[in-house]
């Protein structure tokens, strides 16, 4: 399997990835993967449960150290300026990452504090954020009692209070019914088109990858087995008409076993049904 490009289209890149590689002992999670993203950009990283997905979200994030390699995300290093990379990006996790005990402004309000947006700025950050993601009128509730999509909008306002260059996305709508989803999107291509912040995002939802990304990279067995634009991908499986759901069954392997580990499945469908 031969991967179309791997570079970027021309312009600004506010990610650049070197052969990065993660281990888990005799596993190799990762392996020597390297690809670049303009600023701006929406790239999907797809790939059956298991591919290293979110391995690659972690180490990009500086939450998993690499065991070789490099990448650098909004100039920064992730094995040197790890501070640096932190204070650039916002991170939404698979699993829920807010308190349901607090209401959704304090839960923002604690992520003002953590990223050290000056006190004077903070009330209105706070504001905005909500007002953005359409939760003006439910800052005051407790998250505990918000709807599967209210939960990922409140996330995604969180992560973006102080602005950062890129957004990582690890399944940002994952166990969220249909209107939900429409709704996440929504406010994730508007965020795009405001502060032209890059998205970087994981789904198994091709139809999203379709609509959304404006290049798509598909891994198999910890490494990219092609990249490229959608139409570039499926003009890649040869003459006739071919959709993404058989680029997706070429590329990312076909294989019974390829559902993941106990623990992915059962922290998807914990998160899932928290959402739900």
């Amino acid at each position: 399997m031969i991967p179309v490009a791997l570079g970027a289209p021309g312009g600004d890149l506010v990610l650049e990835i070197f052969d990065l590689t993660r281990r888990f002992g005799p596993f190799t999670a990762v392996d020597s993967l390297s690809l670049s993203v303009q600023a701006g950009e929406v790239f999907g990283l797809l790939g059956s449960n298991g591919a290293g997905k979110t391995t690659t979200i972690k180490m990009l994030t500086t939450l998993l150290p690499p065991s070789s390699g490099e990448a650098r995300v909004a100039g920064f290093s992730i094995t040197s300026q790890a501070v640096d990379v932190r204070r650039a990006i916002g991170y939404v996790p698979q699993s829920v990452s807010v308190d349901g005990s607090l209401t959704g402004y304090e839960n923002l309000l604690i992520f003002a504090k953590l990223y050290d947006l000056p006190h004077r700025e903070q009330q209105a950050r706070i504001q905005e954020a909500l007002a953005f993601m359409g939760l003006t009128a439910d800052g005051s509730r407790l998250v505990g009692e918000y709807s599967g999509g209210m939960v990922r909008r409140l996330e995604i306002a969180q992560s973006t209070l102080h602005r950062p260059r890129v957004l990582f996305l690890d399944e940002p709508t994952v166990g969220l019914d249909p209107i939900a989803r429409n709704a996440v999107w929504k406010h994730l291509v508007d965020l795009r088109k405001n502060y032209d912040t890059t998205l970087f995002l994981t789904t198994h939802y091709l139809e999203e990858a379709e609509s959304y990304c404006d290049r798509i990279a598909i891994m198999h067995l910890g490494k990219v087995a092609a990249i490229g634009t959608c139409k570039e991908l499926e003009t890649s499986l040869g003459s006739g008409a071919h959709t993404l759901d058989e680029v997706f069954t070429h590329y990312a392997g076909t294989d019974l076993d390829s559902g993941g580990t106990f623990h992915s499945i059962s922290t998807d469908r914990a998160t899932a049904q928290r959402l739900g």
